[in-house]
């Protein structure tokens, strides 16, 4: 997950802030309400070091601090690796609502159902090469890739 083990929440927060060190006064701190907001955990521990977070709570610090950057394109590559099940669904709801603010998002995932369930997209890789792409509903729809790609009897 890339956190910093030994700073606490609030600073690996602040440390994807970082580029932005000549933002207005008071947007730095408007990202932090926001991070708090989809993250209220984060706020509990904020000041807790990020190495003693939990995995779910690990990743949400990771995608935290990306937030922070303020990026017009986020990449999450494998955002429900070593998650509980619970918590697949609440890390996939947050970046469904980080999308609908704004931030276009791309996640590579291999958990493809979870995944395609809240993209408006989807490709297939195999080999390095892309051999399907389509829709998220029409991949999710056709039997014959549910069956290849998605485990689906």
């Amino acid at each position: 997950r890339r956190i910093f083990a030994r700073m606490t929440v609030w600073e690996n927060l602040a440390m994807g802030a970082f580029t932005r060190q000549k933002a207005p006064a008071g947007e730095v701190a408007e990202d932090f309400e926001r991070v708090w907001a989809l993250f209220p955990r984060l706020l509990e521990r904020q000041h807790q070091l990020g190495g003693t977070l939990s995995g779910g709570e690990q990743q949400m610090l990771a995608i935290g601090r990306a937030l922070m950057a303020r990026p017009r394109l986020l990449l999450m590559d494998e955002p429900s690796m070593g998650l509980a099940p619970v918590l697949v669904d609440q890390v996939f709801d947050i970046i469904q609502a980080i999308n609908r603010s704004g931030t276009t998002i791309l996640v590579v995932e291999q958990n493809a159902p979870v995944a395609l369930s809240i993209a408006s997209r989807g490709y297939v890789l195999q080999n390095g090469r892309i051999v399907i792409h389509d829709t998220a509903r029409t991949l999710l729809a056709t039997d014959s890739i549910r069956r290849a790609y998605l485990g689906e009897d």
